[in-house]
């Protein structure tokens, strides 16, 4: 056997192999090997998805060069240590014993990391990015979620008993004894080997850079050519980038006069025109109103789930009964893939900025949120979460921007029927949000709470005996009707309370369940609901065909409510533009995308743009030409949001100075509403320039 394999891939002549470092050459080929293993494995897995033409090829081409950068970083230590390591190491059995356990090690991780990217794969569709890297700093939550979503012990076992198989394989080959047998060599000759090998590894893998990878029109095909590991690494180099280095720029003044041209379509006036700054004011001719508003922000709630679609149906039978007595937004759109980048679009409205979530950046305090709005009109404000709220910087981000905290830190253990490593389950969450709102009754004071959910999450567990799907081995779709069971119990408990008629519910979710998709930005992934529920006529049912996304949300309840008020918000209030002027920004942690009159516009890292048609009926992407209007404003919205950020201008305002705004109002003047009517349809008609009007 040895015979033939030497003489079939000529190891007798391969003169890299019959030296120390020759175990670095070994090293390479396992890791190479695995590599392309691992891209295997997942091609198999989404087959249905990927584009089994020539770009598959060369996915698997650039997969190669990604796995050799990974690789070079990778085989650094094997190189010390083959380099430093004594002659008299390799012919004492306790040594040869050690190598054995060090391959045995390595075979072991490299399998560890395929099953752990299978794993990623299945939940995002992608190899490992920025939110795995995120991960690594909570680990508490992170491994608690994977012990209790996958049969952990019985996987080490099943990597740990192959890697026993392939080391027995690999040492039968009698490749690494015929290494070993070379492996004395004196000290001259190993460091001067192995300074040669780290310059070369070094350089190499300081080289390729992730940058290199082109776009491919499918991107499960693109994801496929990359590398795990190196991927990883990547996204931790990049997880908050600077802008204006990276991303197309116009000039700062422009961009700020294209924002302040966009952001008053919706009737407000600026306030500080022609400076660096979105302070603007909403004047309503009112009444006023001053509801308690309860926002259910619900975990993971693709728009499909509520739909009855045929992979999901029949889940959300209280969401669908509860539809036909809302303000329904049949196009709302998350602008992330992120838990924190929906909690920062519907406080802050704001485009996401590349990198991180400003929830989890430093300087993120003081900010002009919806809680210290409210709180400005006298509102008591809690963010209320069922997990613990140090998990992505919440607590810190809410606690200082105008939100009390409710988390599963502060309630007593009482106050937890069923928990799994995500949070308490949605029912006693809502039992907490039931006490408060009692509370904040007795104190006459209208309140405002950001309720965040955590039970539809992997690993999808929930108290048995509450819906007809078995608590985890239903996976989504158990998730999914248990947060609707638990919105209908909530919603009956609160009808029995005092302050019910006086308080609207808001339902929308921070995000989809998938982010993955054939494209670089799949639409189509970040469609989710948003229904307003008002048991007290406040907001009339209907429907809203309007194009919006999250950071329209809060401009667009507080017009709901008649709100007169200063603002620094980027988002629009629907019910204030033309619906053909109704847009949605969305996007992930590199790519950024704004879509308008189905033109869709995508900045890329390295000052790239790309334009497309999107046509949400047939969720299809074509190519088209640039156009400079939409380019220009796309550009304003991500630049003017960063510059805000980084100069420290999106600040909330003072009482002094919000005081000294809400005097201007009188003399400001008002602009109509377009208002759902009493029949569930959208009044849609406005006073034109002569007098008359016109439909929209």
């Amino acid at each position: 056997m040895k015979k033939i394999f030497y003489d079939t891939f000529g190891f007798s002549q391969f003169s890299l192999i019959r030296k120390r470092h020759g175990g670095v050459v070994l090293f390479f080929t396992l890791f190479l090997l695995f590599g392309f293993v691992t891209r295997i494995t997942l091609l198999i897995k989404t087959a249905s998805d990927i584009s089994w033409d020539p770009s598959l090829v060369a996915a698997f081409g650039w997969g190669m060069l990604y796995d050799v950068g990974a690789a070079c970083w990778f085989s650094i230590p094997f190189i010390i240590l083959l380099t430093i390591l004594p002659e008299r190491f390799f012919e004492r059995s306790w040594g040869r014993l050690s190598i054995h356990a060090i391959a045995l090690s390595a075979i072991f991780l490299m399998l560890f990391d395929l099953a752990a990217e299978w794993v990623f794969w299945d939940e995002f569709g992608v190899r490992f990015n920025f939110i795995a890297v995120d991960y690594l700093v909570y680990t508490q939550e992170v491994i608690g979620n994977i012990l209790e979503s996958y049969p952990i012990p019985f996987l080490l076992v099943t990597i740990a008993l192959l890697s026993l198989l392939i080391h027995f394989l690999f040492w039968k080959t009698g490749v690494p004894r015929f290494w070993l047998a070379a492996a004395s060599e004196s000290a001259g000759r190993r460091y001067a080997r192995g300074v040669i090998w780290c310059v070369a590894v070094i350089a190499a893998g300081s080289i390729i850079s992730q940058e290199w990878l082109p776009d491919f029109s499918n991107n499960y095909n693109r994801e496929l050519g990359k590398n795990g590991v190196w991927s990883l690494f990547a996204a931790f180099k990049n997880n908050e980038l600077d802008f204006n280095q990276f991303f197309p720029t116009i000039a700062t003044d422009r961009a700020f006069q294209r924002m302040q041209e966009e952001i008053a379509e919706d009737g407000s006036r600026l306030l500080q025109a022609g400076q660096k700054d979105t302070l603007r004011f909403y004047s309503d001719k009112g009444p006023e109103l001053k509801p308690n508003i309860i926002q259910i922000t619900v975990e993971s709630l693709s728009a499909e789930f509520i739909n009855d679609t045929k992979n999901y149906p029949y889940l959300t039978p209280n969401l669908s009964a509860l539809e036909s007595k809302s303000l329904v937004f049949d196009n709302f759109y998350a602008t992330g893939t992120r838990t924190v980048r929906g909690m920062e679009a519907l406080t802050l409205s704001l485009p996401p900025t590349p990198g991180r979530s400003l929830v989890k950046r430093p300087h993120n305090e003081n900010l002009f949120t919806l809680g210290s709005l409210l709180r400005a009109k006298g509102y008591d404000t809690a963010f209320i979460y069922g997990g613990y709220g140090y998990f992505d910087n919440m607590n810190y981000f809410f606690a200082h921007n105008g939100y009390r905290i409710i988390d599963r830190n502060s309630v007593n253990r009482g106050d937890i029927t069923f928990a799994n490593v995500w949070g308490a389950c949605d029912e006693d969450l809502y039992q907490w949000t039931l006490r408060e709102a009692d509370a904040a009754y007795e104190t006459n004071r209208p309140f405002h709470f950001f309720v965040m959910t955590t039970s539809n999450h992997r690993p999808f567990t929930f108290p048995e005996g509450k819906i007809d799907l078995p608590s985890k081995t239903s996976e989504r779709r158990g998730g999914v009707k248990y947060t609707d069971y638990a919105i209908g119990e909530f919603i009956k408990a609160a009808g029995r309370k005092p302050w019910f008629k006086n308080t609207i519910f808001v339902i929308v979710a921070d995000h989809c369940a998938s982010s993955a998709g054939k494209t670089e930005l799949p639409v189509e992934n970040y469609h989710i609901p948003l229904i307003i529920y008002a048991p007290g006529g406040q907001v009339p049912a209907g429907h809203v065909k309007t194009l919006a996304s999250q950071i329209d949300y809060a401009p667009t309840l507080l017009g709901l409510l008649h709100w007169s008020y200063p603002s620094r918000f980027l988002g629009h209030d629907v019910f204030r533009i033309d619906p053909e002027e109704g847009h949605a920004i969305i996007g992930n942690y590199q790519k950024l995308g704004h879509i308008e009159e189905n033109e869709f516009i995508i900045l890329k890292p390295m000052n790239q743009s790309v334009s497309y048609l999107y046509d949400f009926a047939s969720q299809m992407t074509e190519a088209s030409p640039l156009k400079q209007e939409f380019w220009e404003e796309t550009i304003s919205y991500y630049e003017v949001a960063s510059y805000l950020y980084t100069h420290g201008l999106y600040k909330a305002l003072t009482t002094g100075e919000f005081g000294t705004y809400m005097k201007q109002s009188q003399a400001l003047g008002t602009k109509e509403h377009i208002r759902p009517n009493k029949n569930g349809d959208l009044d849609r008609s406005f006073k034109a320039k002569d007098g008359g009007s016109e439909r929209i």
